[in-house]
């Protein structure tokens, strides 16, 4: 098959959250301090308080249209886990901007690596929405990593540089973040990944991030540089592919040419 995968329709849920879509996570016990935020948090002014658990590294922050990489759980101030990501697989990734207020403002505030607890008003949460958490409600939230809205192309994207790595086949690439270790996927693997594609003038093309969830495929029925690129990865890790177009859609629509993809491998079922 020459497609990449199918065109998915998935809400991004105003917009924490995809829990409908996967298993209930583990319990995770509340904080002490749940009900209230304590003395020494901080408060800005729009009502949104937090404290530092756990300093980062660095002084670089996320922009509010960046994509965050995160580690949360939330509870309401009764204690009450009403999600978490730490049961999945990998940490969870989301466009910044598409996110409830509270975490708009709140990831902002931090660098790559800090753990912090928020503490979010209704107004700059769910606001009273029908099915969703009311009231306050608490987050701890570890900002794994952070990267340019899907919509900003590479630096590199016009052609691999030099420190990519070519296989016989014609296909180039790099890896950006290294993965867990354990085996790799094979041909008839079905893998959950997330993805965004661009021509090699930097016009994106498709992305699973603003869909608010990955995507999961057979590795045989995608273009054949996914089938061979994906194979190169372990769970974790993130890799850019440079495909070549006898290895994309082969001039048989658009987009034609050299793709360029930025992939994250989360999940071999």
């Amino acid at each position: 098959m020459t497609r990449l995968i199918p065109t998915v329709a998935l809400t991004l849920a105003m917009t924490l959250s995809i829990s409908a879509q996967r298993p209930a996570p583990a319990p995770v016990a509340p904080p002490a301090d749940v009900a209230t935020p304590p003395a020494n948090a901080t408060k800005s002014a729009s009502g949104l308080s937090s404290k530092v658990l756990t300093p980062g590294t660095g002084t670089a922050k996320p922009g509010p249209a960046d994509l965050v990489t995160v580690h949360y759980t939330g509870w309401t101030t009764d204690g009450k886990m009403f999600d978490s990501s730490l049961s999945q697989p990998s940490p969870a990734t989301f466009p910044l901007n598409r996110l409830i207020k509270g975490w708009g403002e709140g990831l902002q505030m931090m660098v790559a690596g800090e753990k912090r607890r928020f503490w979010i008003p209704q107004d700059l949460a769910y606001g009273g929405q029908p099915s969703r958490p009311a009231g306050m409600l608490v987050f701890d939230v570890e900002l794994i990593g952070f990267s340019p809205s899907p919509g900003t192309p590479p630096p590199d994207v016009a052609a691999a540089p030099a420190d990519a790595k070519r296989t016989p086949s014609g296909l180039a690439y790099k890896s950006l973040r290294l993965g867990k270790g354990g085996p790799a996927p094979v041909k008839s693997s079905n893998v959950t990944v997330h993805y965004t594609g661009w021509t090699t003038d930097g016009k994106m093309f498709d992305t699973s991030v603003d869909k608010g969830a990955p995507i999961t495929f057979g590795l045989g029925d995608v273009i054949e540089g996914w089938t061979e690129g994906v194979q190169l990865m372990t769970v974790g890790e993130k890799m850019r592919f440079w495909i070549p177009e006898r290895l994309a859609y082969k001039g048989e629509r658009p987009p034609r040419g050299m793709l360029v993809f930025d992939v994250e491998l989360i999940a071999i079922k």
